[in-house]
């Protein structure tokens, strides 16, 4: 494949970051307020799963570099094709929900600018599905003009991040973290339940791999980007966390609605508030592209293997797998847009709470696969069990923080998917 149809290492890794940072980071640090600065020790917890994680994926990008779908891909690789139809099928559920979850969002942020579509819903789903089907045309039109769109977004997201942790870390207020337990909890409580809350704001460190068929020298280029994206992530969470706790008191920071907002106020004065607003809609226009870049490629990879129906492996002549993409656009649409009917809204949070949970099970497959390949191709060694075994506990301790009724549900959800897999099956005997 010419390189002009492939993404390079800082797009690649742009689809790490811009995918990660989505709109959750923007009001992580009120949640953890409650705990004060014993919550920072959570952050390093989980970014030190995470880049065990990243550390894998890496692995496995090496082992099998051109391997579109990642987790997929390594799972059947490894397991064979029933783990690797459940990892697709529970994947790309995740994808279009999370995707319809981001869209709401980005509509919800821009209210900043447009006060209309806050009590509009008309307006509401029409700017939502605005968003998704630019992104979605966008996409067709080739993975290098997709890579584009996720490196500009992605640099002017991190941007007034970074801009508010530098002027908060100027401004610093160390008497905000004493003491550095605010809770009534006991420490080890403590920390155990700010890793729980921040864990799942590094999903999305494998993305890297998704599209490797894509790549420049993937077996190069992948396992840098997943490292890199991962490393560089976890230094914006935990540095602007610092920031915006150094700069607002734990009791006024736990109250607040906008932390990184407010901050910049206090800096700057009320106009800052427009640079937070600002870079919250293009953190989350940037992971919605980066997410249906995704919702692309997994389909794509399990129709290949005739896991997925056969029309999902079809190409455009810009070489992208636009039914796919659309086909998971218009299903992305249907949920937005049932999300502003207010008498669906818990059972919508409840679908992206699944979602979270369906992203974490090919985690715990992909580990599996790593050491199974690994083994077969002599390619393990102390270090490598290591990392892996903690990237499993990490990945297990995520799924028990959903809770039992998510992972009952969950496990609803995959099995659903086995007459899908039985027919496929069939027909490929016939």
């Amino acid at each position: 494949m010419s390189n002009t149809k492939q993404i390079g290492l800082w797009t690649t890794t742009s689809l790490v970051v811009g995918n990660m940072i989505a709109s959750g980071l923007f009001m992580l640090p009120a949640t953890l307020a409650v705990y004060g600065g014993i919550s920072l020790i959570g952050w390093l917890i989980s970014g030190g799963g995470a880049i065990c994680l990243a550390l894998v994926y890496s692995w496995l990008s090496k082992l099998k570099p051109v391997a579109t779908g990642g987790p997929y891909a390594y799972t059947h690789e490894g397991m064979g094709d029933f783990p690797a139809f459940l990892v697709a099928w529970g994947y790309w559920i995740s994808i279009w929900c999370a995707n319809a979850a981001i869209a709401v969002a980005f509509v919800s942020y821009l209210t900043a600018f447009i006060p209309a579509l806050g009590n509009n819903p008309l307006l509401s789903v029409g700017t939502g599905l605005a968003a998704i089907w630019l992104l979605t045309w966008i996409n067709t039109r080739g993975i290098k003009e997709a890579g584009i769109v996720q490196v500009v977004t992605t640099v002017l997201k991190i941007a007034p991040l970074v801009v508010i942790t530098l002027g908060g870390l100027l401004y610093l207020n160390t008497d905000h973290f004493v003491p550095f337990n605010v809770s009534t909890e006991s420490n080890l409580t403590a920390i155990t339940s700010c890793t729980t809350l921040t864990l799942f704001a590094f999903l999305g460190l494998e993305c890297a791999t998704i599209p490797s068929g894509k790549v420049i020298n993937p077996e190069v280029t992948v396992p840098k980007a997943t490292v890199l994206g991962t490393l560089l992530t976890t230094v914006i969470y935990v540095s602007s966390t610092i920031a915006i706790m150094g700069l607002i008191p734990p009791d006024a920071l736990h109250k607040s609605q906008a932390p990184f907002a407010d901050a910049a106020a206090s800096i700057w004065g009320d106009w800052a508030r427009y640079l937070v607003a600002g870079g919250a809609v293009i953190s989350t226009f940037g992971a919605l592209n980066g997410w249906i870049i995704m919702q692309g490629q997994l389909p794509f990879a399990a129709a290949r293997d005739k896991l997925f129906p056969r029309v999902f492996a079809h190409e455009n002549k810009n070489g992208v797998p636009s039914i796919g993409i659309v086909v998971s656009s218009i299903l992305v649409s249907v949920l937005m847009s049932m999300n502003f009917s207010r008498s669906l809204a818990d059972t919508y949070t409840f679908i992206i709470l699944l979602s979270t949970l369906t992203t974490l099970v090919p985690y715990l497959f992909s580990i599996i696969a790593f050491v199974m390949m690994g083994a077969r191709k002599n390619n393990l060694n102390g270090t490598k069990y290591t990392v892996a075994t903690l990237a499993f506990i990490y990945s297990m301790w995520a799924v028990m923080g959903s809770g039992q009724e998510t992972v009952y549900w969950g496990f609803v959800l995959l099995m659903a998917g086995l007459p899908f897999y039985a027919f496929i099956r069939i027909k490929r005997q016939l």
